[in-house]
């Protein structure tokens, strides 16, 4: 369509199926206003509460008073995964823990765990907001949710299911695993949306293939999904072969948990529900923040957490922010689709490579599967890459060498990286229930 302006946007607004209208909507001037209010009230109950952000904003002179306009953040230190786990398991904490309702964690495999605890104004609060996602992603009241995403410790399942209860549907709590039973239950119970990680969605479609049953032709629509980076070959790949839209939903434990940005049925970037989140980018070395359009890491202040109320979180994932309007009337900012994490980037050869790179190149090339690794690994002084991607079922294996040239010509000339292939059976790269698990580094420790 043409360009999009506010006048426009103004006259969608009115007549669109919002969750929150007013909200949703909010002129930005508005928006700002309230962000920068919630923003004040957070710094002065981290300032009372949390001794860490107490020493911090002492050394830094700054007060909640301070701050004048939303740009004064950028005053306020800096808040990482590495704090919380320094401040193992309750140190961040705003609140007693007697008085909380909740605690998630990570599942620790790269060092402790991060603990993020839950008052139950919190709980309330993400489950309007995962109310609001769903709705945005285009779930509605009394749909029939089928809900993959794992329960537990992981933010994941029982985020989305509050949600979802919030908005009135009908939750299927399935979780992760028993993928045939995931398929007899789609079947049988005919949910219209799906709430999966995208290689779940993926394992699920391919399954029920190799059982002759055609999703494309179930009761699914809608599809949210999230928990790891995607591209938009999967994005295509994953609307074929289960019929659905598929929406792109982002979160993360320490900020909140899934529900902190989703796109809309525009599929044009993810709105970020800024009543409740303050967003930046900055450049992930300098930590210098960098201006509307521009790739860099995201980091999130919290507005409305009480718990475990964030400063600056600095989120290593890569992204841009555009408040472009957008067609559908919402006017919250939108996150442009994230390419990867800072801490997942690899240097091979001097080339900055992410893994959905890759993955926009394998995905959808005839003869191949949507399944692969990249293992990694140490020659000498420099680091070397073997992409290890399947062949699609039925796939010769006389043609595996051929189809090895073709990734390795394009991952050349589109990613600029030369890399070694190896084209595997069905089957043979490993699936997981969670998140996917896309390089297998076997560097030696320390490297």
């Amino acid at each position: 369509m043409g360009a999009v302006t506010w006048s426009v946007i103004d006259a969608l607004a009115r007549s669109a199926d919002l969750h929150a209208p007013q909200v949703e909507t909010m002129p930005r001037e508005r928006l700002a206003a309230l962000q920068l209010d919630r923003l004040r009230a957070t710094v002065r109950h981290v300032m009372e509460n949390v001794p860490l952000h107490r020493a911090r904003l002492h050394a830094a002179a700054v007060r909640a008073e301070d701050l004048r306009s939303l740009d004064d953040v950028r005053r306020l230190p800096f808040t990482t995964k590495a704090d919380l786990r320094d401040h193992y398991p309750f140190g961040l904490f705003a609140l007693p823990i007697e008085s909380l309702a909740r605690i998630h964690a990570s599942s620790g495999t790269t060092g402790k765990p991060t603990v993020v605890g839950y008052s139950a104004g919190d709980l309330s609060t993400w489950a309007d907001l995962m109310a609001r996602t769903l709705h945005c992603a285009g779930a509605r009241r009394g749909d029939i949710i089928h809900n993959a995403y794992g329960y537990g410790l992981f933010t994941g399942g029982l985020g989305t299911h509050y949600g979802a209860e919030r908005l009135g549907a009908v939750v299927v709590p399935v979780s992760g695993g028993s993928t045939e039973r995931q398929i007899a239950l789609i079947t049988d119970f005919k949910p219209r949306v799906l709430c999966a990680t995208p290689s779940y969605a993926l394992a699920i479609a391919e399954l029920a293939e190799q059982q002759g049953v055609d999703l494309t032709k179930s009761s699914l629509r809608v599809g949210l999904f999230g928990a790891e980076p995607w591209s938009e070959a999967m994005r295509a790949e994953i609307e074929a072969r289960l019929g659905v839209r598929a929406i792109d939903n982002y979160g993360l434990s320490e900020v909140m948990g899934p529900g902190v940005a989703v796109e809309c049925e525009q599929q044009d970037g993810l709105h970020g529900w800024e009543d409740h989140f303050l967003f930046e980018v900055i450049d992930p070395e300098t930590g210098v923040p960098l201006p509307e359009g521009e790739a860099g890491e995201l980091v999130i202040t919290t507005l409305t957490k009480q718990a475990l109320p964030m400063l600056r979180y600095r989120t290593r994932d890569i992204t841009r922010l555009t408040t472009a309007p957008c067609a559908c009337g919402r006017s919250h900012l939108r996150l442009l689709r994230v390419a990867g994490r800072s801490d997942d980037m690899l240097i091979i050869r001097g080339v900055n490579l992410y893994p959905s790179q890759i993955e926009a190149v394998l995905v959808g090339r005839p003869g191949l599967a949507p399944h692969y690794q990249l293992v990694v690994e140490r020659a000498g002084h420099l680091d070397e890459v073997t992409i290890e991607v399947e062949a699609a079922p039925g796939v010769a294996a006389d043609a595996h060498a051929a189809l090895a040239r073709d990734v390795r010509h394009h991952v050349k000339s589109l990613v600029g990286i030369s890399a070694a292939v190896r084209v595997l059976a069905p089957g043979e790269v490993p699936r997981s229930q969670g998140k996917a698990v896309r390089v297998r580094d076997l560097r030696p420790k320390g490297v």
